[in-house]
């Protein structure tokens, strides 16, 4: 069964570089599953720095939808898959939804919007254990800051903690990084 590896810190706080050090002592064949969608400069400035950290030493799928189907043909001979990040793919979802104006979503949507994303991860995590492939994923702790003054700042937080919280209980290690330096939770 594949064991499941969480990583969570703040924005910058070091934890994709400690998430793929983690992974290189341990691992040789490796998937990188990159979630970020480079919409703007900045995010592709963002997306190549990533690459070249990493290397090339990593088979990379970048997508934030149908994760279990997409890598059913990708796992074979593979040990380790890396999702960086969980608050990207929820950012996706959530703006990528043009159903829902979350300046005025009822509680329902947004409700809704959280049983679709966490489908998504318990499928992803799911199918790592059923295929014997270890995951480790990667997300940002969104829930130590203020709280946001506008809606769609609100439910991002609420939704990203959920998920934070299962993804936590699902795991087999958790980390959180602060400022670099790893704290083990369990």
């Amino acid at each position: 069964m594949g064991k499941v590896i969480y990583v969570s810190g703040g924005a910058r706080s070091g934890k994709s570089s400690f998430s793929e050090k983690y992974i290189e002592k341990r691992y040789s064949k490796k998937i990188y599953l990159a979630t970020g969608i480079p919409f703007d400069e900045e995010m592709k400035d963002r997306i190549e720095k990533h690459k070249k950290q990493r290397g090339k030493n990593w088979k990379t799928i970048e997508n934030y939808k149908n994760l279990a189907e997409i890598l059913s043909d990708h796992i074979h001979g593979y040990e380790i898959i890396l999702l960086d990040c969980l608050t990207n793919l929820i950012t996706n979802y959530m703006i990528g939804n043009n159903d829902i104006i979350w300046e005025k979503a009822v509680p329902k949507e947004v409700d809704n919007m959280k049983e679709v994303i966490l489908k998504e991860i318990s499928s992803l995590i799911n199918f790592a254990k059923e295929n014997n492939i270890d995951i480790l994923i990667v997300s940002n702790e969104v829930g130590m800051g203020s709280i946001p003054d506008y809606p769609l700042g609100r439910y991002f937080r609420d939704i990203n903690g959920k998920l934070n919280q299962f993804v936590a209980a699902e795991s087999d290690e958790a980390y959180f990084i602060v400022s670099g330096l790893p704290i083990k939770l369990k």
